[in-house]
């Protein structure tokens, strides 16, 4: 073959490589390329597949600083900002061509993060029966440790109407100590002041010596008798006492301000405990669908400590106000408990219920509770924890975990451990 031809071919063979290049620039940019959707304020991944161009290496994507996202070894990743449709430059060269880079247009979706199409509205500071958005608690409980954190429900928030669940703390004469914990009905007009007089009604009718005193010495008998059912008709007997002291606190606040008592509307549930030389005592009494459970101190057993006003009571739930639960079957609702030791002790509202239990029969299922307090070890979508060893800031953990995203459940949120 002479120079010249030698020449020709080389022109065709380049002009042929050329016309690949091109060729296979053309198609990169032609494919069409849809990015998995991101989510607002979510961790997002995705990787460009290039096995389909093995010529073509991708060296940026610009128009990325809005999306909070970073490119690095074919990877998209970070954790998304505002919602938005956002079009972006991939930034590629050819392997044969590498010092000419293409922009090859995509686009990518984050859709907005459902939290954010809440609104958050303050509560009046100014309305007579004002209450905190939220509250926590964190302190001693008998020999043991108590947090609790209560936080208005998103469905109030958009309206920037206020919290209605509510508790009390505190620790009594004679190394006694008591947590109430109650759900101000939605449709009671003034259900966030009922559930503050229940809660704090029950504290201040324990918050007695003498009262105190006569609930210990029966129990004493109780326990150390086998004649026990006088002592045990004593101990209810003075419970009852107690319920019926905040029904009628209620009442006389009703009447104060010109109310029905259904504005007052809340249901409650308390625990009254001491720790005595043979175990525990847990006193406890329950009106409405809020469930107090023990757990045992191996975790290896959960029992449900009050009744719940579901299943039968369907449509129909009882509060502290309904004068009907002072029937016989009033009974029913008081429970004494004796353990040598415990785990946890908690009690929630159906805020905390509703998306974490769903039914009662979980409130007794040993692994919905494992997988409960997973969850508040920083098993969750907002990987949130609520140390209860390093507790020194856990009543701000409780309160930041309790924020979690559940479908359908924006109801206000209260809950009460003790550990």
């Amino acid at each position: 073959m002479g120079k010249f031809q030698q020449l020709i071919s080389k022109i065709q063979s380049k002009s042929m490589e050329k016309a690949l290049i091109y060729k296979e620039k053309e198609e990169f940019k032609d494919v069409y390329w849809v990015l998995k959707n991101a989510n607002s304020k979510q961790f997002y991944e995705f990787s460009f597949n290039m096995e389909d161009f093995p010529n073509i290496e991708i060296k940026n994507i610009g128009k990325l600083e809005e999306t909070g996202l970073v490119f690095e070894n074919n990877k998209l990743s970070g954790i998304p900002g505002v919602a938005n449709v956002y079009n972006l430059d991939i930034e590629f060269i050819h392997t044969g061509d590498t010092h000419t880079v293409e922009i090859k247009k995509v686009q990518l979706l984050i859709n907005a993060n459902p939290k954010d199409l809440w609104k958050n509205i303050p509560s009046d500071i100014d309305d007579t029966f004002y209450k905190p958005d939220e509250d926590s608690y964190k302190g001693k409980f008998v020999d043991k440790k108590i947090v609790i954190a209560s936080k208005r429900g998103r469905s109030h928030a958009h309206e920037g109407k206020f919290r209605e669940d509510d508790f009390s703390v505190r620790n009594l004469p004679a190394d006694w100590s008591i947590i109430a914990v109650s759900d101000g009905a939605g449709s009671a007009k003034l259900a966030r002041e009922g559930s503050r007089i229940a809660t704090a009604s029950i504290s201040q009718f324990f918050d007695s010596g003498t009262i105190l005193e006569k609930i210990e010495k029966n129990i004493r008998i109780y326990y150390s008798s086998e004649t026990t059912s006088e002592a045990q008709h004593n101990i209810i007997r003075l419970l009852y006492e107690s319920v019926l002291y905040s029904y009628n606190t209620l009442e006389q606040t009703a009447g104060e301000h010109n109310l029905s008592l259904h504005d007052l509307n809340a249901t409650l549930i308390f625990t009254l405990v001491k720790k005595f030389n043979f175990g525990y005592v847990i006193l406890s009494f329950g009106v409405g669908d809020c469930p107090i459970n023990l757990i045992s101190s191996d975790f290896s057993e959960v029992q449900l400590l009050n009744q719940m006003d579901v299943g039968e009571f369907g449509g129909g739930t009882r509060f502290i106000t309904t004068k009907e639960i002072f029937n016989d079957q009033i009974v029913s609702r008081f429970g004494m408990t004796c353990v040598d030791d415990f785990s946890h002790l908690v009690l929630m509202t159906d805020g905390i219920y509703d998306p974490k239990f769903a039914t009662e029969n979980k409130l007794e299922d040993l692994e919905s509770w494992k997988m409960f307090f997973n969850d508040l070890n920083g098993s969750n979508d907002d990987s949130l924890k609520v140390d209860f060893i390093n507790d020194r800031e856990i009543d701000q953990q409780l309160l930041n975990w309790g924020e979690f995203w559940s479908k359908g459940n924006h109801d206000d949120r209260t809950l009460a451990i003790i550990y």
